[in-house]
């Protein structure tokens, strides 16, 4: 009975346990996600009775090793690739430090004295705060390919950028603000029309979950996924590295991760991240139109209530993350009305990872050209899977009330 009902708690529009579920409303699903109850129930075991090191040959090590083996299956399967191009690891920024600082190694030693990086302007901090430290202590050079009003890369401007040193050119697949989906299929065949095997890697934190991930579609040589924004714990990720490239190692020491990745492996998460996968996988289509039918009636809503002619979204139409608005009230700032109701929904002005401090423009819609008033206006909305119609309503007349108080 308890695992039927932890496999019902999982269902797509189920509501959560707990007192903070029946008082906020989560509209942040951006910034991280609930650890499913299915997922838990999978990690259980393994959180006193199967606590052994995989590395070990006894009966106490033997389930850890083969639920190492079991979650890698299950992040290729979502991923559409080879167990044995998963590299596990604790975070997404250290993956997507990983892929920057392994292709720059990569090509010292093919050569190349002062690699060269092309990224975009909308690229998270673990990109693009990984590749100033790198520039600033010499250790590569890099450019930064401008996005449209609409927070969309141009795959022949970032083909432009590309010079016989580019090593890797970095493409986020959707924005974690925004949700704009890039091409990164056809930036890839860009770069690689400029420069012939130039590494390709995309952070497709933001979308694993949302939309299929896919690197080998995608063209993309390097794919960073993250638990937390799908189910998982906090604390696992994983970084796509297609057969055939050697990245240097991660770190040194034992023999973990093909010995890519030194350090006992932390089996629970692993497990955690391998069952999120799976439901991903199973789930896709039908939580992709959960999503969607979401947001669009928030939007709508949102706009009926508040006024259309104060109301606008940041981003394209229809080529962004079915679970994402950057949703533009005009005359207000976003900050403010997110701290009146923080008790009564939960939602971000910025993204999560790196807000704080007084009311500024986000680094993404300042590469946009959004003007200043819209974009201290702006809210991040994002839904998920445990989001109701309910949910959506009952937000849609609480920003709506607080709205009315707040705007100039």
């Amino acid at each position: 009975q308890a695992v039927m009902a932890h496999a019902a708690s999982s269902a797509i529009g189920s509501k959560l346990p707990g007192a903070t579920h029946e008082s906020c409303i989560y509209l942040d699903y951006n910034a991280t996600t609930p650890i499913e109850p299915k997922v838990a129930e999978d990690m259980a075991p393994f959180l006193f009775e199967h606590f052994g090191n995989p590395s070990s040959g006894h009966a106490f090590a033997r389930p850890c090793a083969e639920a190492v083996r079991k979650a890698r299956s299950q992040v290729a399967a979502m991923l559409g690739c080879d167990a044995e191009e998963v590299l596990f690891c604790s975070c997404g920024s250290e993956a997507d430090n990983h892929a920057i600082r392994g292709a720059c190694a990569l090509a010292r030693a093919n050569g190349t004295s002062v690699p060269h990086v092309v990224s975009t302007a909308i690229e998270h901090p673990a990109i693009l705060e990984c590749l100033s430290a790198y520039a600033a202590r010499g250790e590569c050079v890099y450019d930064l390919a401008p996005v449209n009003e609409e927070g969309m890369v141009d795959p022949d401007a970032v083909a432009a950028l590309v010079t016989p040193d580019t090593c890797l050119v970095s493409v986020m697949h959707a924005n974690n603000e925004t949700g704009a989906i890039q091409p990164v299929a056809a930036v890839a065949e860009a770069a690689r029309a400029a420069k012939a095997g130039v590494l390709v890697h995309t952070d497709a934190a933001q979308s694993c979950g949302k939309i299929p991930v896919k690197p080998r579609e995608l063209k993309a040589d390097l794919c960073t996924v993250v638990g937390h924004k799908f189910g998982a714990p906090k604390g696992v990720a994983a970084l796509y590295i297609r057969d055939g490239i050697e990245l240097p190692n991660m770190l040194w020491g034992g023999g973990q991760e093909s010995g890519r990745r030194a350090g006992t492996e932390n089996v629970l998460h692993l497990v955690g991240m391998g069952s999120a996968s799976a439901l991903v996988e199973a789930d896709q289509a039908a939580l992709t139109a959960h999503m969607l039918a979401l947001r669009d009636r928030l939007e709508v809503g949102l706009r009926a209530a508040i006024g259309e002619e104060r109301c606008s979204i940041n981003g394209p139409a229809t080529q962004r993350l079915p679970n994402t608005s950057s949703f533009a009230i005009i005359g207000l700032r976003a900050a403010d009305l997110l701290a009146e109701l923080a008790d009564e929904v939960a939602a971000s002005a910025g993204a999560a990872c790196h807000s704080g401090g007084g009311p500024r423009v986000s680094g993404v819609l300042a590469a946009m050209g959004t003007d200043t008033e819209k974009a201290l206006g702006t809210l991040r909305l994002s839904v998920g899977r445990h989001t109701s119609e309910d949910d959506v309503d009952r937000a849609i007349q609480l920003i709506a009330a607080t709205a009315a108080k707040h705007i100039a």
